[in-house]
């Protein structure tokens, strides 16, 4: 039955999953807060289907401590109880994120937004409303556990959606991310991408700078990197819908990774 499946996306958002007890996923809400249980029986959607995943978008803008708890939700559960991988679209409100590398002296206004330690690979960035964050969850496992390559597919696959937006960038072999050349010869960061990898499934993901306050950044040194810019598609002169985004994003991904997107209603 369907019931099953939605109460896993209904579970609270900042939960942590505990374990599995005859069958069932446990979670506990923070801090110290109640336990419960909720069960997704195997042939329900959530459940992975070789060669689809599910496509799923948020309307609203999610706090960063949710989206953190509910991807490392679906992450364990594509690993331990077989459940679909997943591509999640979503905005956030106006906060820093905070890599593994980062350093301290690149968060030059502490003060202006929230900062977050997200435990994805990179430095400092900025996410807010106006910017595509993709997380990606996927089991690589089944992709010969290879990170690296990963990380040259996701890249590849920013570099083919922003070719169907009309835009020409680039990775750079010294720099993660996507980089777009401006006539004085400089170059301007459009993309960026983060992630982590337990147990051969990844979370974290991707983000594109569709229309995103550029002025907001100036509160962080971006991903470590003074010598270049950050821009975005209205920047560059596009006025694109972020439906327009989505879609050449999800059709990209198709054509980079093989996967078939389901669009699914909820969140992971």
């Amino acid at each position: 039955m369907f019931l099953p499946c939605r109460l896993f996306f209904q579970a609270p958002s900042a939960s942590v999953l505990l374990g599995r007890r005859r069958g069932r996923m446990q979670y506990q809400t923070r801090p110290g807060g109640a336990r419960g249980f909720f069960t997704v029986p195997p042939g329900s959607p959530l459940f992975f289907q070789d060669g689809m995943m599910d496509w799923l978008t948020s309307l609203t803008p999610i706090p960063y401590p949710d989206a953190l708890a509910r991807m490392e939700a679906r992450a364990w559960a594509i690993r331990e109880s077989g459940a679909a991988q997943a591509l999640w679209f979503l905005e956030h409100p106006p906060l820093y994120t905070q890599g593994t590398s980062a350093r301290p002296e690149d968060l030059l206004w502490p003060e202006r937004f929230p900062v977050y330690a997200a435990g994805r690979g990179g430095q400092y960035t900025y996410h807010g409303p106006g910017q595509r964050v993709v997380y990606v969850m996927m089991d690589l496992e089944r992709r010969g556990r290879d990170v690296r390559r990963f990380v040259h597919d996701l890249e590849t696959w920013l570099q083919e959606a922003l070719a169907r937006l009309g835009v020409a960038a680039e990775p750079r072999a010294d720099r993660v991310g996507l980089w777009v050349r401006h006539p004085n010869g400089g170059e301007d960061k459009i993309a960026a991408l983060g992630i982590r990898v337990r147990r051969w499934v990844s979370f974290h993901g991707i983000a594109l700078n569709v229309a995103p306050d550029l002025e907001h950044f100036q509160g962080i040194v971006p991903c470590g990197i003074q010598e270049h810019g950050v821009t975005s598609l209205r920047a560059l002169g596009l006025d694109i819908p972020m439906a327009d985004a989505d879609a050449a994003l999800a059709r990209a991904f198709t054509a980079v990774f093989g996967e078939t997107l389901t669009p699914v209603a909820g969140e992971p």
